[in-house]
């Protein structure tokens, strides 16, 4: 949370477009448990996509969870060892950096799983939304 929150502090550039510091994210435990049975889909039949291998977007994923948010957004990454190295590649990612920079979310789940078996060691993934 610190992480995260820490980025939506200040003021920052995500691409060409300029977003201003956003108000502190707050836990949701249904996202959490939403991110965490993605990012152990993903480690456990080695895979990386938004699209679970069973067809669902995040979206079905987090109404599965019981999210019922009006507004969501999901980041996922691979590989990266620390939430530190994968926050920084959010950050550098404009598509990513909007998802965490956006007012719009209040709420967020973040959850990491590691594999020795998989192509990547670590698979992670954040849900954000607003109820």
């Amino acid at each position: 949370m610190t992480l995260i929150n820490q980025a939506r502090a200040t003021s920052r550039l995500c691409g060409s477009t300029s977003y201003p510091a956003a108000p502190a994210l707050v836990w949701n435990s249904k996202l959490f448990d939403a991110a965490a049975g993605h990012s152990a889909d993903m480690a456990n039949k080695n895979y990386f996509s938004h699209t679970s291998q069973d067809g669902r977007s995040f979206g079905q994923r987090l109404a599965a969870a019981g999210y019922t948010g009006s507004s969501i957004a999901e980041n996922i990454a691979a590989g990266q060892a620390t939430l530190a190295s994968a926050m920084d590649g959010w950050i550098a990612s404009e598509g990513h950096c909007r998802n965490i920079m956006s007012a719009s979310y209040t709420e967020v789940g973040l959850a990491c799983v590691s594999s020795s078996t998989a192509s990547y060691r670590t698979y992670w993934t954040m849900d954000l939304g607003h109820p």
